[in-house]
């Protein structure tokens, strides 16, 4: 029998603070010395309940994916807290971790490298059922047949290979694996990234659908805007390691308060606006995103900002309340978005289907 995790306790199912990822720089040469180290992650703080999504945007190099992986317990934290329904999982052992890998799960990005081209269907989502003796082993072919009729694929393709399936079916193939445990929070790294855009809506619609069903919480990490807005209740940006706004989906792309955030939704193409004629000043931000090895003193984001003064460089800008959300920096502000991105009722998002036919999906940021 495997061990089981320790007894829920009320609060947050993931609870992460200041957490840090950082990654040696190692000199060439025989004897090889750590001349550096790039700051992937660096103090990033936030909550997930249970049941809930939190969508991580942001540029490609700002740490999303390696925040992703150190949740996961695929890295191991440089420092920080991570809490587990209050357990902390930070810095666990393999062995230790080994009863919560149950209840938190990956799907990964690329649905053709994810999946082992040796093994078949069967053998790929029936693995964790036992490694983690999940059910016995005459029940295996049954629970991984039901798997892959509730993400809509064929029970009978149990014995195929991942070769004689197109992408979109690989990731359903990938996401009946994250589901064989009954997971509580599943982390999406960019999970329709690879697919074609009619596709993408099938797979999102798909996961909003088993996290209604089954309650399960994400973390989804996205460079598509659009699709954040759509599935995330809670959005926060991330900039070379930091989350610079976190706040609720309406709050964030009607009046974004920091600089990055209302660039990044400038840039957002809107195809409505541009049916009608209308125009929509683009924020186009200066300069190369800082290298993680040698951050920018004060606030990282200062080298691009057009609103930066001594003291960004001098004092770095704590996530603070601000107008219903945190945000950090020193000169915060509301800038009013105008964008087909922004639905028209505040309590309901738009529905995916809409922002395909608006050109609104995907929505790229780099």
């Amino acid at each position: 029998m495997t061990q089981e995790p320790p007894t829920t306790t009320e609060g947050p199912l993931l609870e992460v603070t200041d957490l840090q990822k950082y990654f040696p720089v190692k000199s060439s040469g025989v004897i090889r010395r750590t001349i550096g180290q790039v700051q992937a992650v660096d103090g990033v703080t936030f909550s997930i309940g249970a049941g809930q999504s939190l969508g991580l945007v942001g540029e490609s190099g700002c740490g999303k994916t390696t925040t992703g992986r150190v949740i996961t317990r695929l890295y191991d934290p440089t420092a920080g807290s991570m809490k587990f329904e209050g357990h902390e999982i930070g810095h666990l052992s393999k062995k230790e971790m080994h009863p919560y890998r149950r209840d938190i799960q990956l799907i990964f990005q690329d649905p053709y490298s994810s999946l082992n081209p040796r093994h078949t269907v069967g053998s790929i989502v029936g693995t964790p059922l036992l490694v983690h003796n999940a059910v016995p082993k005459n029940q295996v072919v049954d629970r991984v047949q039901g798997l892959l009729e509730t993400v809509g694929l064929n029970p009978e393709h149990f014995n195929r290979y991942p070769s004689e399936f197109s992408g979109g079916q690989r990731q359903r193939i990938g996401i009946a694996r994250a589901l064989a445990l009954n997971p509580k929070l599943i982390v999406a790294d960019e999970p329709v990234s690879a697919l074609d855009v009619s596709i993408q809506a099938q797979v999102i619609n798909l996961l909003q659908d088993l996290q209604q069903k089954f309650g399960i919480a994400f973390l989804f990490i996205a460079h598509d805007l659009a699709i954040v807005r759509h599935f995330c209740p809670e959005v926060a940006v991330m900039y070379l390691g930091k989350i610079v706004e976190i706040g609720d989906r309406s709050s964030i792309y009607e009046t974004p308060h920091h600089p990055y955030t209302q660039a990044l939704l400038s840039a957002a193409p809107d195809v409505k606006q541009a049916v009608v004629g209308g125009r929509r000043e683009r924020i186009r931000l200066e300069g190369d995103v800082p290298s993680p090895v040698n951050p920018p003193s004060g606030c990282r984001f200062r080298t691009r900002c057009w609103k930066a003064q001594a003291i960004c460089a001098e004092q770095e800008p704590p996530l603070l309340e601000v107008g219903g959300r945190q945000v950090a920096c020193h000169f915060a502000e509301p800038l009013q978005v105008v964008s087909s991105l922004v639905a028209e009722s505040e309590s309901e998002a738009p529905s995916l289907q809409d922002l395909s036919e608006s050109g609104d999906a995907p929505v790229q940021v780099s």
